[in-house]
């Protein structure tokens, strides 16, 4: 009885006032993490990495993103008037202009991502239909996910309740499957199987263990891409408190599945085997090998529930993004616009907009899921260690702490997730960064427009340095891409 009484009041809230509770917030968190990512894990894990570095890349990423969460959830509460997430917490703790970058990057990060996402559905979806190819980026394809892009907006344009209702459903759908893999992997469990060549010196070509570490540290950072959905939406949350809850609960939740799929599935095929499989979809050929081809059809309409939810999730946080910093001058007025049911009905035409066009280029570009999601991976670091840099700079001054108050574990987890940021930019790689500053070079004009367009100054002391040199690293990018030293998508 005590349980109803409380939960009712909560309830009619959310339908009066069309805020989200725990229950949608959770499943944002987890449905954008949890999205094509983990489906592929066995394949891109051990495509440069033996099982040992494998299980040091999750501990080094376990770490750090814990570390982010709690700085998600402590920001939530400490700073409750800061709505939007990364955005709002770069932007208040070191101005407008970093602030913007930091809206870019993640924009940036999200729609490119969701490029991505329905690629991999078609992928998938090829074992059905050879038509849609392999990599999910032929004709038949595109136009398949051309019609997924435009469904998801006009649901969005519905109402985000709506969607997030929605999103509730698809999260509970593919964690079915997910879980199905990882109880009838682990009964079929080889551990000499999985001992075998442990560290990868009987393949030279892995290089060392922390050459393997490395390059587990773009595929790992991506499935925990979509930690901070509580915060991105923390302005149509009913309870702020939820916010923090939903991080922490959706960040376990994550991590169980990734730590389970990506390990167990060396327990059945040796890391060559793994490393040779089809990107996309790998778990569903691990599944095969144990249970033969009904497992491979499971693994693959799960994951094509899984991406679909991800893209909704991704979909409302690239058009709430925008909005926001929009909404605060940040943004051309554009980004603004709302609709009759309270949709960002501005931020999400032009962001699907760029998503069919991209769409059209994997096509001529021939580009992969793998390298979108790399170069979706490595835009969103910068919001991410602007985000520890903040909590970390208010730990130190104090500022919003009680007097008293203790301030050890914000320092340290402001700290850690900080130089976990700063150790992936490292592990990005110079071509995914040069390929990140063309991308960010674009946002300075629009920039200097929107102040524009409001009487304001766009750039003062160190933003025109900050500026200056992201338009230095643009041209040199461009430059190295002229000569053939990075390459292009």
């Amino acid at each position: 009885m005590v349980t109803a009484s409380v939960a009712a009041p909560t309830t009619a809230v959310e339908k009066a006032t069309g805020k989200l509770g725990l229950v949608p917030l959770v499943a944002l968190v987890v449905g954008s993490m949890i999205g094509g990512g983990v489906f592929s894990l066995p394949q891109n894990m051990a495509k440069g990495a033996s099982p040992g570095a494998v299980i040091i890349g999750w501990l080094i990423t376990g770490i750090g993103m814990l570390a982010l969460a709690f700085v998600y959830q402590g920001l939530s509460t400490r700073k409750p008037a800061l709505d939007a997430g990364p955005y709002a917490y770069a932007r208040a703790g070191f101005g407008d202009f970093v602030g913007f970058n930091s809206a870019w990057g993640y924009w940036l990060s999200a729609w490119l991502g969701n490029v991505s996402y329905v690629v991999l559905i078609f992928g998938a979806l090829s074992y059905f239909y050879p038509g849609f190819g392999a990599e999910g980026n032929t004709t038949q394809a595109i136009i398949g996910a051309s019609v997924v892009l435009w469904a998801t907006h006009a649901l969005i344009l519905m109402g985000i309740r709506q969607a997030a209702i929605f999103n509730v459903v698809t999260t509970i759908a593919k964690l079915a499957p997910i879980g199905l893999f990882i109880i009838i992997v682990l009964l079929a469990f080889n551990l000499p199987k999985f001992n075998f060549d442990l560290w990868g010196f009987g393949t030279p070509d892995l290089g060392s263990v922390m050459a393997q570490v490395k390059s587990t540290m773009l595929v790992t950072l991506w499935v925990f891409i979509g930690i901070e959905g509580a915060s991105v939406v923390s302005g149509r949350a009913a309870k702020r408190s939820d916010i923090g809850r939903a991080t922490i609960i959706g960040f376990v939740v994550a991590l169980t599945a990734y730590l389970l799929v990506s390990l167990l599935s060396f327990g059945v095929m040796t890391q060559s085997e793994l490393a040779a499989l089809p990107a996309a979809a790998s778990m569903a050929n691990v599944l095969e090998q144990v249970v033969g081809p009904w497992g491979s059809v499971v693994v693959r309409i799960g994951l094509v529930v899984s991406v679909a939810g991800a893209f909704l999730s991704w979909t409302l946080f690239a058009a709430e993004i925008p909005y926001r910093a929009a909404r605060e001058g940040i943004l051309p007025d554009v980004f603004a616009i709302e609709n009759k049911n309270g949709a960002p009905a501005g931020a999400l035409w032009i962001t699907n907009i760029l998503v069919q066009i991209f769409l059209i280029v994997t096509f001529y570009a021939n580009s992969t899921y793998l390298a979108l999601f790399y170069i979706a991976s490595t835009a969103i670091l910068v919001p991410y260690v602007l985000s520890g840099a903040y909590a970390l700079k208010l730990a130190v001054t104090g500022e919003g702490y009680g007097a008293g108050e203790g301030r050890g574990r914000d320092i340290f987890t402001g700290a850690l997730a900080t130089v976990y940021g700063v150790w992936l930019i490292y592990a990005a790689g110079p071509n995914y960064l040069f390929m990140c500053a063309l991308l960010y070079v674009v946002g300075v004009p629009v920039y200097w427009w929107a102040r524009h367009a409001r009487g304001e100054k766009a750039f003062s002391g160190i933003e025109a340095l900050i500026g200056a040199g992201i338009v230095i690293a643009a041209v040199l990018a461009g430059y190295l891409m002229w000569t053939g030293a990075i390459s292009a998508l």
